[in-house]
């Protein structure tokens, strides 16, 4: 039988799954265990202990000027940035995309407006937005919008696009106005692709942010990363990226069963 009709049972799935992530931690811990037997003083591959201990200090204990755990602080401003600059560009990019979708002058008048901007770099805008918004949090959301918004817009105007006619001439045959349509017949065959196009945009999302934090910011995930820098504090930055991964992971997670529990009739296979 050809190895393309074979599929794995459910042990083997969950052991092909952690198979990656064993090899990854495995080749850590034997580069980490070279370099520190070379140079006990060796700051660059701290010791998987060495990771553990860190992360349960800085989960734990308070920071001695301000009294407060600094980790949970920048977990909690970063993703309130996170997913403030995500909520609002998954609703401006739900309106704009039913529009260009289905209205052929906002097609005509937009769609190329958003294809300009969907190949803006981002990153090159963030002076800019320091000095139009400031270093304040609205310059970190206005980013993160400008960043995943045209992507999600064009997806979602290419989704109601592939809508079959039928649907819609029948929708108009029994009288439906255009605001029926777009909320009876486009919007509950579009959120299921939003959802998919807002686990696709986290990563993204999850650079912006950081790279704002980096650059101008007092807390924040990214801020601690780029202040511990400069003291090759990689116990401090290895437990800040882990922690993010797996923040990224849960919300992806959410989305997926909230999609399977939403529209069950939707694969969410990614």
């Amino acid at each position: 039988m050809r190895l393309i009709n074979h599929t794995p049972g459910r042990p083997g799935a969950i052991v092909l799954a952690t198979l990656p992530f064993v090899l990854m931690l495995l080749a850590y811990a034997i580069a980490s265990d070279i370099r520190l037997e070379a140079n006990p003083q060796d700051k660059l591959l701290p010791a998987p202990a060495t990771i553990i201990e860190t992360a349960q200090r800085l989960f734990t204990e308070a920071d001695r000027r301000s009294k407060e755990i600094l980790l949970w602080n920048d977990t909690f401003a970063s993703l309130a940035r996170l997913l403030g600059g995500v909520a609002i560009s998954a609703a401006l990019s739900l309106v704009l995309g039913l529009a260009i979708g289905l209205l052929p002058y906002a097609r005509s008048m937009l769609s190329g407006f958003v294809a300009v901007l969907s190949m803006v770099p981002p990153l090159a805008l963030l002076p800019i937005l320091f000095i139009v918004f400031g270093l304040g949090e609205l310059s970190k959301v206005v980013l993160i919008i400008i960043g995943i918004t045209p992507f999600m817009t064009r997806d979602l105007a290419q989704r109601v696009l592939e809508i079959p006619k039928e649907q819609i001439v029948k929708a108009q045959t029994l009288g439906a106005s255009s605001a029926v349509i777009a909320l009876r017949v486009a919007l509950p065959q579009v959120l299921p692709r939003l959802i998919g196009n807002i686990r696709l945009s986290l990563g993204s999302a999850w650079l912006f942010l950081i790279a704002a934090e980096a650059v101008a910011s007092n807390v924040g995930l990214g801020y601690r990363i780029f202040l511990v820098r400069r003291y090759l504090a990689m116990d401090v930055i290895l437990t800040y990226v882990i922690w993010i991964t797996l923040l990224a992971f849960v919300i992806d997670w959410l989305l997926k069963a909230l999609s399977r529990r939403a529209f069950p009739w939707m694969e969410a296979g990614l």
